[in-house]
């Protein structure tokens, strides 16, 4: 598979950014994109509130008690993200390794007695007045791993001992700590991550076409061994066949959806939210947008992440440096997995997963972990020759 990521392909960039004096990391941050990520942000903030004030009031007596907590994240991941922008990425390179390995001992303290069982899974780490989730900070460590792996190791990475085996057997451990909790969802999320990495690299496409051959067969041993998994993706297929049942959560983010229609039931408005859609605030908080600000809502959703997506994009191609632009592109699609994936889960495109939508959903872990990225993607803007 031809590498559109190798040096060769930098001469021009880097000839034109000797000439505009822009390839420094003393260049103007694209604040475009931070602009845009604090608009979705602010969107994100109004529909927890809209979405959870009935519960929260339920089991807290505070109606605003998820949004406070959302707004506290939002100032901690803001404190998070401007480090991460002025961070020096000889400093940020450092970490690459005390990242990884602080990634794995994570994920293995979330397998130990020492954190709880929450709805039949481990993958949170209790602390304090807030938890853990170890996994939105692992698809940073290993995305930083694969991108120094991928720019470092470029004569070797069309071959299979030493170009192939180590990305994909550090990639796996992580999956199979993940699959162990279990959490299948992430498992396949760092999967993809792999998958565009390896495709960006130039890893040989008959490498790549063998390992998700062999990724799907697991994956379908996997929920065919478990009556649950399986009951859920034939759910998925037939939602309605089973609404009562593993049809429930899917049946009722389709009748939210709906029952929006273009212009939405209005900011507060919702039906489903009472007791009716689980997870309102979290992963399908997309399904309460979609009922209350109809089409016209989702749309304008997705125009802004369009708009950020085409920033990244900008950031991504305008790197001189072989290692800033896969590093970029590993963080750019974290971004656009999750929120292709949340999306597909709440329109019935794909099967559950337990996906938040960057930005947007309640979770402190996924807020700080997002604008983390957004603040390394901001980092790389500086080095920007466009």
């Amino acid at each position: 598979m031809k590498n559109f990521f190798t040096e060769k392909n930098f001469r021009g960039s880097i000839l034109n950014a000797s000439q505009k004096g822009s390839a420094s990391e003393t260049g103007r941050f694209d604040w475009w994109l931070f602009v845009v990520a604090m608009v979705i942000l602010g969107i994100g903030l109004i529909m927890v509130l809209s979405s959870s004030g009935i519960r929260a009031e339920e089991y807290t007596g505070d109606k605003y008690y998820f949004f406070k907590r959302q707004l506290v994240f939002a100032v901690a991941g803001g404190l998070c993200l401007w480090g991460a922008a002025v961070i020096s990425k000889s400093w940020l390179y450092r970490l690459q390794y005390p990242a990884l390995f602080a990634a794995l001992l994570l994920l293995l303290v979330t397998l130990s007695p020492l954190t709880p069982t929450v709805n039949g899974a481990k993958r949170w780490i209790p602390l304090g007045p807030v938890s853990l989730q170890p996994m939105e900070f692992v698809k940073i460590a290993v995305v930083m791993y694969l991108a120094y792996f991928m720019s470092s190791k470029q004569d070797l990475i069309k071959t299979f001992s030493r170009g192939v085996i180590p990305p994909f057997a550090v990639t796996g451990l992580f999956c199979v700590l993940l699959l162990l909790q279990p959490d299948f969802g992430s498992a396949v999320i760092l999967a993809g991550l792999l998958f565009f990495m390896c495709i960006a690299g130039g890893t040989r496409f008959i490498y790549i076409f063998f390992s998700v051959s062999l990724a799907c067969a697991g994956a379908l041993a996997l929920a065919i061994a478990s009556p649950y998994r399986l009951r859920r993706l034939l759910a998925f297929l037939e939602p309605f066949r089973d609404a009562q049942d593993t049809g429930y959560q899917l049946a009722q983010s389709l009748l939210a959806i709906g029952s929006g229609g273009f212009f939405g039931l209005g900011i507060g408005a919702s039906k489903q939210k009472m007791y009716f859609l689980p997870e309102t605030h979290t992963d399908f908080i997309m399904a309460v947008l979609a009922e209350e600000t109809g089409f016209v809502g989702v749309s304008l959703i997705m125009a802004l992440f369009a708009l950020l997506f085409w920033r990244c994009y900008r950031i991504v191609m305008a790197q001189v440096n072989l290692r800033d632009r896969f590093t970029a592109f590993g963080l750019t699609a974290i971004l656009g997995i999750g929120a292709a994936l949340n999306l597909a889960v709440v329109m019935g495109v794909a099967p559950p997963k337990g996906v938040p939508m960057p930005l947007i959903s309640y979770g402190g872990s996924s807020l700080v972990a997002t604008m983390i990225c957004i603040g390394l993607l901001m980092n790389y803007s500086r080095t920007n020759t466009q």
